[in-house]
């Protein structure tokens, strides 16, 4: 995989309710981007994000998986969180590594309390989102009342650019908005056709909602609008990539990871309307006592922060670190300022599911892991020595589940505490006590 600058990076947390199509979506989009020759199925066990051998025998993602992809120029790190709320901590530390979100819904369910909380999360943390209302060949499915059922509860900014052609177990396709383009798939092919004729009038009035969305980014635009003036598409663009970022608009795409619909226009609305790690502005940390800026650039001094440990039965320990300042080389020299201890590089790769690739630099924006850290773990900040840089760590849900455990034999101990040890490393929300009365 080629090194890409920071502007053709785009990093995406896929959030959404246990069961919405996250795994799926990860693997058609592998399909769509020609990694994989097939798509993998969660049924047979064989997609790329759920490895672990209990994702494969619960058929649910339990861990987050980073899924990266190069499409037209651009590289996409997509991040496949779990929907259940016991993984939530997994949701947190992806969307603590992304400019952006893909909510899934999925459309033969409408909003449910998986959506509820990843939308809560987004909103409180100003994480700009697209909709993928998913499974739009399910039976039963009505577009206008599953959208109805999305804005009933997330309000007007939730604005759809795509409209079906055909429903529920008929539908093939969709209608670009903005465009005025028709796609009809077949598999992950699409050909271009007319615009149903019924649907030209639905187009105006939500082009019309958008345009207004469009003027209020700025105050020429404004002007020009009130004054009936037409935007370039150029204006339109600039426009709606403003609504988004700020989270005054969501879009809505429509699709089906199964069959592979949408998946291609999905990635190109990302492309287009998503921000870069550039736009995102700088991080803010500390040296020492004082407040130091660091932009997303690969000329500012190396810092990151991990957001996310993998303890492998066969690899050992992984860390995956999103790289905020500069950038890191084979031969750079770490620097854990949050333990003050300088740890050795065990190399340097990228991790597609289990897979690792290796590259010989990551850089600001990016997403990397590194193996065999000595005293890394979940949370910390990684710089350059000479130029200290301490990040704030992602704020994680204190547990409220408590059990005990103790041991079956004499002399277990020893392999429950390591393994408990293991577990406090991958995940932040996991604490272990040790009861003196009770032993």
């Amino acid at each position: 995989m080629k090194v890409y600058q920071t502007d053709k990076i785009r990093n995406l947390a896929l959030i959404g309710h246990s069961g919405s199509g996250k795994t799926t979506l990860t693997e058609a989009i592998l399909f769509v981007t020609g990694v994989t020759k097939r798509q993998g199925r969660i049924e047979d066990g064989n997609t790329v994000s759920d490895f672990d051998k209990e994702e494969i025998s619960r058929k649910v993602s339990i861990g987050t998986a980073v899924i990266p992809t190069e499409w037209n120029d651009i590289k996409y790190n997509f991040l496949d969180t779990p929907g259940y709320f016991d993984f939530a901590v997994e949701m947190y530390g992806a969307l603590g590594a992304s400019e952006g979100a893909i909510l899934l819904v999925d459309a033969s369910s409408g909003v449910e309390v998986g959506t509820e909380k990843a939308w809560k999360y987004t909103e409180e943390h100003n994480i700009p989102k697209i909709i993928f209302l998913n499974k739009m060949d399910k039976e039963n499915v009505n577009f206008e009342k599953v959208l109805n059922n999305i804005r009933d509860n997330f309000g007007d900014k939730v604005i759809p650019f795509t409209l079906p052609i055909g429903q529920a177990e008929n539908f093939k396709g969709l209608v670009s908005i903005i465009d005025e383009v028709a796609f009809e798939y077949n598999g992950k092919d699409a050909k271009k056709i007319d615009v149903p004729a019924e649907i030209q009038d639905k187009i105006e009035s939500i082009k019309e909602s958008l345009m207004e969305k469009v003027a209020e980014t700025d105050e020429e635009l404004m002007e020009k609008y009130f004054e009936g003036e037409k935007f370039t598409i150029e204006e339109i663009r600039k426009g709606l990539k403003l609504a988004v970022q700020n989270g005054d608009l969501v879009p809505v795409i429509i699709g089906s990871a199964e069959q592979s619909i949408g998946v291609d226009f999905l990635l190109n609305i990302v492309k287009n309307y998503m921000p870069n790690p550039i736009e995102v502005g700088v991080n803010k940390g500390y040296k020492g006592e004082e407040e130091v800026e660091r932009k997303v650039d690969i000329n500012e001094p190396f810092s990151a922060i991990v957001f996310k440990t993998i303890v492998d039965p066969f690899v050992g320990k992984l860390s995956l670190f999103k790289v905020l300042s500069g950038k890191i080389t084979k031969d750079s020299e770490l620097y854990n300022v949050s333990k003050d201890s300088v740890e050795k590089l065990g190399g340097l790769f990228v991790l597609r599911g289990k897979n690792q690739i290796e590259v010989p630099e990551v850089v600001a924006g990016d997403i990397g892991a590194t193996s065999k850290l000595q005293v890394t773990q979940t949370g910390d900040s990684l710089c350059d020595k000479s130029n200290p840089t301490l990040y704030e760590r992602i704020e994680y849900p204190q547990p409220t589940l408590f059990l005990a455990v103790e041991p079956k034999a004499k002399g277990d101990e020893e392999k429950i505490g390591t393994s408990l040890h293991r577990l406090t490393e991958e995940d932040p929300t996991f604490v272990v006590e040790r009861n003196t009365e009770t032993k």
